[in-house]
């Protein structure tokens, strides 16, 4: 058998795995492969990776060939086996990324570890290992540490075969090289100078051609000034100049446009940054040293079309100020022609667009105060058009964006009433465009989103019933969209998502029936999904985290035996989950979630030990997260809970006296959402513990007129024999507006 047959047949040359936060890089490795043509010499030759070919494609990426699959696990898996290497680009975000620890494993279980290559963008290499720089590690943990003979990760250290094209290092295109090399078992040297050679030609002609362009733009410009200044001397040849001037300006002005196009894209081949940064430059001084004045609209749109772009290139590149300069160059361009034509909605649009970059640039940077003006100036402009064209959905959909924008804004400065405004705008507009084309489901989705933003913000200000019927009304589009389309996973995960949320609010408000019903759905609906995506980690973590809701629920309602097993179920899988990803701070809040639980079935049996342990367990993570995150409604709710047990079986009345007083602070110190009842419940529980029962007593009140009835806060009450009737009127709001039969 001669080499080239021991080498296997696979459909792909390569397996992207990636992060969707590293997409740009996946975009640019994808493209950089696919095309990159083999030096003629080496094409045909033997080596230990098989026949080098003229050309790398297929390369394998799951977000674009996965568009339209149904079932991402198998397919997924599928496209490993058919991959002869897999490439990982390793950053912050794909090392705590389930998707490629879980791509990295399989890929490893195959027994194909040494065709295993990585693409450092951002980060560092094996910073897990050095205290205070765990957030900067770049490899996943498979990447780390090789797998034993059962398929699970162990503790034995491997160094994997990474090409770094940081800014300082390797750069893109040695990065890129060597990726090839290592993928054909070439030696990189040869491959480094043929494409070096290569690279000088066509850099010479570029080059050149870039020179050529710059030189005949500059000449056509003053010509241009020329015809403008002989169109004032001489009156009589007046219109003869200016048309000339016309064409002239824009000749040079489509000879900018190629630059920022055609040419800027071959200048991207050859990653000459620093001659794309000049085009960039020279453009905006360019269109700088322009009049706005005796200009055609559709020289001055082309203008800010282009500026847009020069915007966009810049942001891409990080270069925030810098991109700024160009989204306000052409919003002042965008505003004159909008002004122009108040009736125009193509113009509206693309000025509101512009504002809206601006805004997008602002928050970037940290400014939402800038980011809120941009925000609500392109709304303006919008809300001034849309008397002349009332039934565009363009404009509308862009309308509901901006709202949504705008009500993250303040929900980020913490102003939860101002922020109401803009949600409640967004779920109006959401409602017209459903109304308007009914089977499009990217606007049902707008439209369910909106539902759930205005039921939290309602369940943060404490009203229950409100946040029910929102939640209700998006659990009904989920379900119906699931409906349309059975086989669609994705669709099923997100209904049992907003099926189990409305469970858990609904067991806040006292129908524990109700809501347990809901839980149990959504932990049956996870639990066929990771029956038949076993793979599927995302799965996996629905089926615990509702697992362990759903236990709690049992246990305070008398079901010990059916709340133990789903506690233990659910820490199963957290605990595998973790162990597999774990950076992961929304599994570590879980797992600390589901041990608190465990604790406090532990605490019910008698079991002192094992609650200690299970809450220090628990504690350890979330003073670490929420030191992190210190206003995280999640991981503060979860950090109480956990404090109040402790405190409850601490033989140290000292001990057990600053916890309960350090959780009440803490509460105390939220900038916002202070009226959520599960943080006033909590509160309560540990002032009543204090002996502080006058303090207690209006936020009970406070708890009873929201309608809340948690089984834990009536355990609590009954414990301080405090009486807590049932509030009628609330009853029959929630029965009027949420009845049985609609669940």
């Amino acid at each position: 058998m001669t080499q080239a047959s021991a080498v296997p047949v696979f459909r792909y040359r390569a397996f992207i795995s990636y992060s969707h936060q590293d997409k740009s890089w996946a975009d640019w490795l994808h493209k950089a492969l696919e095309t990159y043509r083999l030096p003629s010499r080496l094409v045909g030759t033997q080596t230990a990776a098989g026949t080098i070919p003229r050309r790398l494609a297929p390369i394998f990426r799951d977000r674009e060939e996965l568009a339209s699959a149904t079932d991402l696990g198998s397919k997924v898996n599928e496209a490993l086996e058919q991959s002869a290497n897999l490439i990982v680009i390793c950053s912050p975000r794909s090392a705590s990324s389930r998707w490629v620890e879980q791509e990295v494993l399989s890929f490893k279980r195959m027994g194909r570890s040494e065709h295993i290559f990585c693409l450092i963008v951002d980060g560092e290499p094996h910073a897990a290992e050095c205290p205070g720089r765990e957030e900067e590690e770049c490899l996943a943990p498979a990447l780390r540490f090789r797998v034993d003979a059962d398929g699970q990760l162990g503790t034995e250290r491997t160094e994997p075969i990474a090409a770094d094209a940081r800014e300082g290092k390797d750069g893109r295109g040695k990065a890129k090289l060597k990726l090839i090399a290592g993928m054909l078992d070439i030696g990189f040297d040869s491959l480094r100078q043929r494409e070096l050679q290569r690279r000088n030609r066509r850099l010479t002609a570029i080059t050149a051609l870039a020179l050529f362009v710059t030189a005949v733009t500059t000449t056509l410009a003053i010509a241009a000034m020329f015809a403008r200044h002989a169109a004032v001397v001489a009156r009589v040849d007046a219109e003869v100049a200016r048309n000339d001037a016309e064409r002239r300006q824009k000749q040079a002005e489509d000879l900018v446009g190629f630059m920022l196009g055609d040419l800027y894209d071959k200048l991207h081949q050859v990653e000459r940054l620093d001659i794309m940064e000049s085009v960039n430059d020279k453009a905006m001084s360019y269109f700088a040293s322009l009049p706005t004045k005796d200009v055609t609209d559709q020289a001055l749109a082309q203008r800010a079309k282009a500026l847009e772009k020069i915007g966009s290139v810049r942001q891409d590149q990080g270069h925030l100020p810098e991109a700024m300069a160009a989204y306000q160059a052409a919003s002042i361009l965008s505003a004159r022609l909008a002004r122009e034509a108040p009736t125009d909605m193509a113009r509206q649009l693309q000025y509101a667009r512009a504002l809206a970059f601006i805004g997008t640039t602002h928050w970037f940077q940290g400014q939402l105060d800038a980011a809120q003006h941009s925000f609500d100036e392109a709304r303006d402009v919008l809300l001034r058009a849309q008397p002349h064209a009332p039934h565009d959905l363009v404009l509308k959909f862009e309308l509901e964006m901006l709202d949504n924008n705008l009500g993250h804004v303040l929900e980020a400065h913490g102003r939860l009433d101002e922020a109401r405004a803009p949600y409640q705008s967004a779920l109006e507009l959401s409602r017209q465009l459903v109304a308007a084309d009914p089977r499009r489901p990217e606007w049902a989705v707008e439209l369910g989103g909106a539902h759930n933003n205005l039921g939290k913000l309602a369940l943060l200000h404490g009203d229950l019933g409100t946040a029910i019927a929102e939640y209700s009304a998006d659990d009904a589009i989920e379900a119906e969209l699931a409906a349309r389309d059975p086989k669609d996973i994705s669709q099923r995960d997100a209904m049992l998502t907003v099926r189990a949320i409305l469970g858990r609010t609904l067991a806040l408000a006292g129908a524990d029936e109700l809501g347990m019903r809901h839980l149990q759905q959504a932990v049956d609906l996870a639990a066929g999904l990771v029956r038949d995506n076993p793979h599927n980690s995302s799965f996996q973590e629905d089926f615990a985290h509702y697992a362990q809701q759903l236990a709690r629920l049992k246990r305070l309602n008398g079901d010990q035996a059916g709340a133990r097993a789903l506690i233990e179920s659910s820490l199963s899988t957290l605990t595998a989950l973790v162990g597999e990803s774990p950076t992961d701070i929304g599994l570590q809040r879980e797992l600390a979630e589901a041990r608190t639980e465990q604790a406090a079935q532990a605490l019910a049996d008698g079991r002192l030990a094992l609650a200690r342990s299970q809450l220090l367990a628990a504690l350890g993570t979330l003073d670490r997260l929420l030191e992190h995150q210190p206003h995280d409604r999640a991981n503060l709710l979860a950090t109480m809970a956990a404090q109040l047990l402790l405190a409850r079986i601490s033989t140290d009345p000292n001990t057990a006296r600053q916890l309960r007083r350090a959780m009440v602070a803490e509460a105390q110190a939220q900038p916002s959402g202070q009226g959520d009842p599960r943080l006033v419940a909590l509160q309560v529980e540990a002032l009543l513990a204090l002996g502080a029962r006058a303090d207690a007593q209006p936020l009970i009140q406070q708890l009873w007129s929201s309608g809340y009835r948690d089984a834990g806060l009536l355990a609590v009450l009954n414990r301080e024999r405090i009486a807590y009737p049932v509030n009628a009127a609330f009853q029959k709001q929630l029965l009027a507006a949420n009845g049985s039969g609609r669940h």
